[in-house]
């Protein structure tokens, strides 16, 4: 059972979602939330698996509630919901942290994809805007946004592991990264953790981030 916890400062929108996801055999709501405070008082009560967060809430946004909880709460997935399509927003949200971000436009079974796909450790981003956080992610691996890695973690990483690296770089799933590397889904998850734990990294999007930022996509380990 998925655990939910929806956080968003419209009382109707709170309770739609949460009459429809509590009607999905596989999610439980766990907890509302209407601002960010909130969300953080109910996380140290019942820390959910997943969160539904509106980017634009009274006291404390979205933005600055994923930064605080992916610090303390790493283990927690958060999607960003919203009706804006903010180029400030979707590179925030990404850089602390968040696992998804879709518009509220989308439909409830788009919905509960997301929830089962940010949960399994995989990305969710709204077609939509899929081009703009492409674009993003190139501005965060140029400009301002750092990743470091210890110079051990990196040495430590094996030829299988690189290769793993080059195909997150790219935007693959665990299950395209399974086929192009002739592996099963379960050795793609164990390489990844292993590779977060090496380089100290807190998920694939750093990893993604990291690779192109310093060229590690383009390291062929067998040369």
């Amino acid at each position: 059972m998925i655990k939910v916890l929806i956080a968003d400062d419209q009382e109707l929108i709170r309770q739609s979602l949460q009459i429809v996801l509590d009607s999905k055999p596989d999610i439980e709501v766990s907890d509302v939330a209407a601002d960010g405070q909130e969300v953080i008082r109910c996380i140290r009560k019942q820390k959910p698996d997943v969160i539904l967060m509106d980017i634009r809430m009274p006291k404390m946004d979205g933005v600055q509630c994923t930064k605080i909880i992916k610090e303390n709460y790493p283990q927690i997935k958060i999607i960003i919901l919203t009706t804006f399509d903010d180029d400030e927003y979707v590179y925030n949200a990404l850089k602390f942290g968040a696992s998804g971000y879709l518009l509220k436009g989308v439909s409830m079974d788009e919905l509960e994809n997301a929830i089962k796909t940010v949960y399994s450790g995989r990305a969710m981003i709204n077609p939509d805007i899929a081009t703009k956080v492409l674009r993003l992610f190139s501005r965060m691996a140029k400009a301002d946004y750092t990743i470091p890695v210890g110079d051990k973690g990196v040495e430590e990483l094996t030829k299988t592991e690189w290769k793993i690296i080059g195909q997150v770089a790219t935007g693959a799933t665990n299950k395209e990264i399974a086929e192009a590397l002739k592996l099963s889904d379960g050795t793609v998850r164990n390489y990844l953790s292993a590779i977060l734990n090496k380089l100290d990294l807190r998920d694939r999007t750093q990893l993604a981030i990291w690779a192109v930022q310093t060229r590690a996509a383009e390291y062929d380990p067998e040369e």
